[in-house]
Parts: C-alpha cells; structure tokens; sequence
C-alpha cells in the first residue's frame, strides 16, 4: 500500500499537528529532531495517535514536502510499533535521514526481530524508546539498535546512574529524554550520555546581581537605534564599531533565507534590506556567544527564530497585510527566550531596548493576541495538543490545519536560514 493511502486509512482525521523536538549533542550542538504527531481533537488532551497511524502521517508528510523541509540538516527520529515495522510503509522513509525509533510496547518476536534486521540490511538506523530498567527483552534488540533511549523521568535519581553503568557495557550510545532542567542536564553529562532530549536549554536560569555583557548591550542599543528611526548613517556607524556584529550580520543576510544578490557592506544591506529586516537579523544575532562567530545550529537560536517566523506567519493569517503587526509578532517569538539567553529577567533587558505595548505585554504577561500566540508556539514546542491548543486557536480564529501549514512554512524558512550561506 502507497504511504499516502495508509495515512488516509490510519489517521481518520485532519485534526492533528506536528510537534519537533531537538535532540543534541554534549557539545550542545543540534543534531536531530523527534518528530511526533499529536491529536488536536477537542476530546483529546496531548494524546499520541496510535503509533502505526502517527508514523503513517510523518511518512506521509515527509513523501509529500520531503523530509529536508522538516528536519533540515539534522536527522529525523520517528517512532515505530510493531505494526509500522512489519508494513511495507516504513520503506517510503529515506535511511540517511531517519533513526526509527522502536516504541517500549514493542515484543521482540522472532519476528519482528527478523524485520529489524531486514530493514538494517536497508540502512536503517535503530533506537529504542523510553527505556527505564535493563531488561531482558532490550537484550533480544541490542545486536540490532544502535541509541538507547532511557527516560530519566521514569528512573529514581538515585538509581539512573546503575542504569547507566548497565547500559553503557552494551556498547550502544545512551540518549537521555525528558531533560527539562540544567540540573538534570548536568547530571546526565557526568554519567555519561552522548546525547540529551528537553527544553532544559532554552529554561531562563536567572542569575542574581548578572549584569547584560557590553557585547549584548552593543545589540541592544543597535535595535534600539533602529526601533527609534535614526538616520542610516548613525546606525552604520554603530555597527561597524563591533567588527564582530558586521562580520555575523554580512553573514546572516547573505544566507538562502534572503533572497536576491550577495550583499557585501553595511551600507549595500541597510540600502537592500532597509531597517525593517536589519531589526530583524539583530534580533537573531542576540543569539550569538559573546565574541564568537554566529552559530547557525545552536538550538536556542534555531528555537527562536522558528517562535518569531510562526508567529510572524500567524498574525499575517489573522491580520493579512499587515506588516507591522507581522513585524512585532516577530520580535515576540524572537525575544521570548532572551531570559534563558541572558540570565535576566524580561523587564531588565526590555529597560535596553524600547518595544512597543503589545509586544512588552506579550513577553512579559503572554497578554493580548500576541501572547496568545506565543502560548500555541510552547504548545506546539511540547507537544501539548487537545483542548488547550484548541482553546488558543479559538482565541485568535487559527484552525489546526492552518496551524500546521504555517509550522512547515517557518521550520522551513529557519532550515534556509541556518543553512550554508550563499
């Protein structure tokens, strides 16, 4: 059966939508998302359609868009039961860009672990999913996987790092999910995992007494020249101060994102671009490390920029044609995780960079239809579906059908944007 016709029979409705979380690396890179579809139903609350039918609708999305546009560089980790592992279905997913992802309530048959070598011998990579003890039956599938999933969640603190111990003399890469805190992260760093699953680096870690770095300050300042219309002459000036800035804002506007000739001076940028979309990339550029060259896969970035994109896209389908609106919309997602960027609160960085109302509130009390956008984007982000995100939507006359066309359409400008520049 052709995968689109599978997902037809096994996803009964269009009431679902595609959730993208990051797996990284121990050198806090971005390495790979796992992707999930989640019901969106009014009667159902964040609830995983069956596995077979959720597979059947990320095989079929990737068949259609290609899973380049989902995933970008990274790979794609997607979850597979027994039944989408005995399918012919799971051979329209391309090898090099997938680790399947085997559920915890998958029985390791005689079977089905001939079907697990089978599609190995296709390039298939393996992962096992939501592993919590060593048990005998993640023995039967070692031979053939190649990540270990443990779900720190699921393990007493003071028992994870004998799990840890057990697992590592299998030889297989240990991936830790569901790490929500620096603590948490932290730890799994000691015990030795490869690589981490969770939201602990865009959680805001206030530092008492942190003071914004000079560098962060030059940005700052920058938008706030920008925010307030002065001349382009000034705002050139400023910014060839920091030889830094030009050099990762040259960067940033000659990348597949910016259409058009390469551009290459200040002044040819402020000239093509206008202040508009100069704002825009010192926004982005706040997610620099202090004297360092911009890192286009650093996961706080690419998180911020896929919130600012949605909800720019969001605010044109409610308000179409008005930029301005648009605009701010942007600043909104881009600035939400400036708190877990700068260790200060919202209020003390917005006293360096004047906003306007809507925007303050928005980042500050997630009040007014911007606010209300910024919760569907952490909706979407954790895979919280059913009444919640229905109730949001509602707020703002978004359906879920337009919510997912306008997740691709950001993850995909964020993909060009952090791709190798022209």
């Amino acid at each position: 059966m052709h995968a689109d016709a599978t997902a037809a029979v096994l996803v009964p409705s269009d009431d679902f939508f595609l959730a993208r979380q990051p797996i990284l690396g121990r050198d806090q890179q971005l390495l790979a998302f796992e992707l999930l579809f989640r019901a969106a139903g009014e009667d159902e609350d964040a609830k995983l359609t069956d596995g077979a039918a959720a597979t059947a609708a990320v095989i079929s999305h990737a068949s259609q868009l290609g899973m380049e546009q989902v995933v970008g560089d990274q790979l794609a980790f997607v979850n597979v039961d027994a039944v989408v592992l005995m399918s012919d279905f799971v051979r329209f997913l391309q090898p090099h860009k997938v680790i399947l992802e085997i559920l915890e309530t998958v029985k390791p048959t005689p079977e089905l672990l001939a079907r697990v070598d089978e599609l190995k011998n296709l390039g298939f990579k393996f992962a096992v999913d939501d592993v919590i003890e060593h048990s005998p039956e993640l023995d039967q599938l070692i031979s053939l996987i190649d990540i270990i999933k443990v779900d720190i969640k699921g393990v007493a603190p003071d028992a994870l790092g004998g799990l840890v111990a057990s697992l590592k003399k299998t030889g297989k890469r240990l991936l830790a999910e569901k790490v929500e805190t620096i603590e948490e992260f932290k730890l799994c760093m000691e015990l030795g995992f490869e690589y981490f699953q969770g939201y602990y680096f865009a959680r805001p870690v206030i530092l008492s007494g942190r003071k914004i770095a000079p560098t962060e300050v030059v940005l700052l300042r920058l938008l706030e020249l920008v925010n307030s219309n002065a001349d382009n002459q000034t705002i050139e000036t400023a910014v060839k101060r920091d030889a830094l800035v030009s050099l990762n804002l040259l960067r940033l506007v000659n990348s597949r994102a910016v259409p058009g000739p390469r551009i290459e001076s200040l002044s040819q940028a402020l000239a093509v671009l206008g202040r508009r979309q100069l704002g825009r990339w010192l926004q982005i550029l706040l997610y620099t490390a202090a004297g360092a060259q911009v890192s286009l896969h650093s996961p706080l970035l690419q998180l911020a920029t896929t919130r600012g994109k949605l909800l720019e896209l969001m605010t044109l389908r409610v308000r179409p044609g008005d930029t301005a609106s648009a605009d701010r919309a942007f600043t909104v997602g881009i600035m939400s995780l400036a708190e877990a960027l700068f260790s200060v609160r919202m209020a003390d960085i917005l006293v360096h960079v004047e906003v306007a109302h809507d925007v303050r509130d928005a980042l500050i009390d997630r009040d007014g239809d911007f606010g209300t956008m910024l919760r569907i984007a952490e909706l979407l982000e954790t895979a919280v579906g059913g009444r919640k995100l229905n109730a949001e939507l509602k707020k703002i006359g978004l359906t879920v059908p337009e919510v997912r066309e306008i997740e691709l359409a950001a993850f995909d400008w964020v993909r060009e944007l952090t791709h190798d520049v022209r």
